[in-house]
Formats: structure tokens, sequence, C-alpha cells
């Protein structure tokens, strides 16, 4: 890109890039994304693209979802859309919800630091008076609400990195940079925006998203943003563990598990949030090492690039079956069988990982459940193989005995077994109208009794 005309210097030292200078066009965005950027517009508000969606339009990839950003607050956003639902506390977010999309919609954040709340001069002003919402961080920084809204500059400049930090104008269609992340974008490289250590300090998680981005988009952190990363990993526990758990899940199901992985290994960041897993990772078992889970996570990469979905239960089942499989096999050299010895190993593995890292319960469940029924696979067929080949976990069930233990010629001949059983297996759904023949026979109402009427006359006379 270069200089002169393709780019205009304003006093607030922003880039403006014109619609006939960049190569992105609205064939390329989400229809629901325009159209709430349209209705923003047509109510006098002004409204942008904003995010990762600009940032993969620019280098030619596909979005994942797209962002708006507005000088709507988000009460005046749900006033227009009657599809819209106001979520969040830490930062009110407004999602607008279409039919197979939603829309997430923010209002500008704004610079401003710690300030108390205006208090209102007479108490009957406290009844009419809108209290407006502040920043509020704790001791060390962290921001716990972020509701003070600002200009688009701020807004800006309040976002993690620079190559974020891209917003698309609906109104003259032009892409406008004021923290220089048009320049990072081209160099490939991930940049905080102002100084890394305070940015890592007001929310930990940044630290796991500079990480995902390097991986998925081949990039390069940058030298002080990486230095602030690796002396601030160990602060990551102090995000909440539903968050960190959430954030896990996009590095390893991004298709680059196996890149963000050496990066959480090399920056700290690995050993901070599973430090159990992550020292018996680095021992050896017998004499061998543990590659499992890197072996686990380049298939994990190559099924999710092909197009393929692998479910929740099934990657942990991948990535951690190992460590459960030799605390089970502690628990049965004491004498447990093999579920219990299951149940107990699993129990275990939840309860170092979710103080830090909460999986859910459910999820803990079907994780187990993958591990314990590779017993059953070998029962052939045993009792009421039916009722097994119908479980909603049946394919997680096959696809882990395969990939962990298809090595084997026996194991193999069971597989298979099970899955010709599942192909000619036929479930016959119950018919909507039952005919006479089948149809249960109505219950017959019970008549009320009725007082005798002489004894009834007897007690009146009485």
């Amino acid at each position: 890109m270069s200089d002169g005309n393709r780019m205009k210097k304003e006093k607030n030292s922003s880039v403006i890039i014109s619609r006939q200078e960049h190569g992105i066009s609205r064939k390329l965005m989400s229809p629901n994304a325009l159209r709430t950027l349209y209705r923003l517009r047509d109510n006098g508000f002004v409204g942008y693209l904003v995010g990762g969606c600009v940032r993969d339009l620019l280098l030619g990839r596909e979005p994942k979802d797209f962002d708006v950003v507005t000088n709507a607050t988000p009460g005046e956003v749900k006033r227009m859309f009657r599809n819209c639902r106001l979520v969040g506390r830490r930062f009110r977010l407004a999602h607008i919800h279409f039919l197979d999309e939603i829309i997430e919609v923010s209002t500008f954040r704004s610079l401003a630091a710690n300030e108390p709340e205006p208090e209102p001069q007479e108490a009957h002003e406290a009844e009419h008076r809108q209290r407006h919402p502040r920043m509020l961080k704790d001791d060390d920084g962290m921001i716990l609400r972020d509701n003070v809204y600002g200009t688009p500059e701020e807004d800006a400049l309040r976002r993690d990195f620079t190559v974020n930090s891209l917003s698309y104008n609906i109104a003259d269609f032009s892409i406008t940079d004021y923290t220089g992340g048009l320049a990072d974008l081209g160099a490939g490289i991930i940049r905080t925006i102002g100084d890394p250590d305070v940015r890592f300090q007001e929310d930990p998680v940044r630290m796991l998203r500079a990480v995902r981005f390097a991986a998925q988009l081949a990039f390069t952190i940058e030298e002080n943003t990486r230095q602030a990363l690796v002396a601030a990993a160990d602060t990551i526990v102090r995000a909440a563990p539903p968050r960190l758990f959430d954030e896990m899940l996009k590095l390893l199901l991004s298709g680059e598990g196996a890149k963000c992985y050496d990066l959480l290994r090399q920056t700290g960041l690995f050993a901070a949030l599973l430090p159990n897993f992550s020292s018996w990772l680095g021992a050896e078992s017998e004499g061998f090492p543990h590659t499992r889970f890197g072996e686990m996570l380049s298939y994990v990469d190559s099924r999710i690039q092909q197009g393929y979905k692998v479910s929740l239960p099934l990657l942990l089942a991948l990535l951690f079956g190992d460590y459960i499989n030799e605390k089970a096999e502690r628990f049965r050299r004491l004498g447990a069988p093999w579920q219990q010895s299951v149940d107990a190993a699993v129990a275990e593995f939840m309860g170092e990982t979710c103080p830090i890292v909460m999986i859910a319960n459910r999820v803990g469940l079907a994780l187990r459940d993958i591990i314990s029924q590779q017993m059953r696979l070998k029962k052939i067929p045993g009792r009421k193989p039916e009722s097994f080949i119908v479980r909603h976990d049946f394919n997680d069930i096959i696809e882990y005995g395969r990939i962990t233990r298809g090595d084997k010629k026996d194991v193999v001949n069971q597989l298979d077994w099970w899955a010709a059983q599942a192909k000619q297996l036929v479930i016959v759904p119950l018919p909507c109208e039952r005919t006479k023949e089948t149809k249960a026979p109505q219950r017959k109402r019970k008549r009320r009794r009725r007082r005798n009427l002489e004894t009834k006359s007897r007690s009146e006379g009485l």
C-alpha cells in the first residue's frame, strides 16, 4: 500500500482509506450486519464494522462473525430492534438475533479512568436522573466494569491489538485506522495498543488472544508485547474460569491448535492454566515421553481444516485420555473395578482443572462415558447391543477407539463389527396416530357416588 493520496491524515492522526483504495466489498459482508448498520444510520446514529471482521476482509479471509460499534447506547439499540437482547455486566452489549446469526452491537468506549459517580443535588432529582455508567477496576488494575461511553477514536484506542482496531464506515465505505493497525497488518505483527503491561493487567485473557491470533494468522508477536506476556503469564489465573474455558476452546478448535500449544508452552501460559497436566507432560511414563497430546492436537487440526466438526467431549477425551487412563490404572491397582476407576480418575482430573479452567459438569460426564464405554466395545454382542448403538455418543465412542487404539488388529475388528451393526440397525419410528387395534383402551371415568336419598331424608329430619 503506497503513501500519498491513498492515505489521508486528519488532525486526530487517524488514517482514512477511501472505498477506491481498498478491496473490501459489501458483497463479502453479512447481509444482517449491513441491515443493522443501515438501520442505525437511518435513525441518525453512527455505525461501523470493527474488529476481526475488518482485519479478515483485508487479509482475504472469510470472517467468522461481524461486530458493529455505534454511538447509540444499548438502550437506544434495543428500542430500534425488536429482535435485540442486552447482555453482559462487565460491558453492556446488544445482541441482534437473526434467523441464523447474531450481530453484536457495542457502544463506543471511553478512555476515562476511574471517576466517582456524581451524586444528585436533591432527592427528587435522583428519581428522574439517569445514572451514568462508570469504569470499575480492582486493586490489581483488572477491569471489572467498563460502561463508560466515548468517541470512535477512544473506542479504537481501548481495543486490544492494533490489527483489531480498524473500522469500516458504512456512511462512505471507508476504513479508519487510529492505531497503526494497517502497517502491522501488512507486516504480520500482533502488537498491543498502548503499554502491554497495563493492557494484560486490565484483562489477562488478552494474552490468550495474542497467542490465538499469532497462530491463526501466522503472525509474529511484537517483542515488547511478547516480553510483557511472558512476564504476566502467571496472572492468567485471575480471569474467570468459565471465560478461560471458552478461550481455550477457541485455541484448541481454531484449526491451528498445535501452533497455539507451542506458543502457550513457550510463553508459560500452558503451565499456568493446566499445572498438573503440564508437569505430567514434561515427565515420562515407563521411560517413554508423553507425545499423545501433540499427536491428537494435529489430528484435530486436520479434521477441522477439512471442514469436519469435533464434539467437545471427544476433543477432551482425545487430548486428556492418556492422562485420565493413567490415573484410572492407579485406582485399579488399588482394587477398584473398571467403571469406578474411570469415575474416580475423571473426578480427580476435574478437581485439578476446574478451579482455573472451568469444564461444565455435563461435559465432564460425557468425557467419562467416552472413556469408560471402551470396555463395552470388547463385549460382542453383549447384552442389548441395540441399546448401546442408539446412544447419542456412540459415534464419539467408536471414533475415540479408532484414533487411540486403531493400530491393534483385534480392536479394529471390534470397531468394524459395531459399525456394521449400526448400519444394519433400522430404528422404526412410532406412527403419528395409533390404529384402533393398537390404541390403548380408554380408561373408564369413575362415576361420582350419590348419597342414598333415604339416608339424606333421615338426616334432614334429624
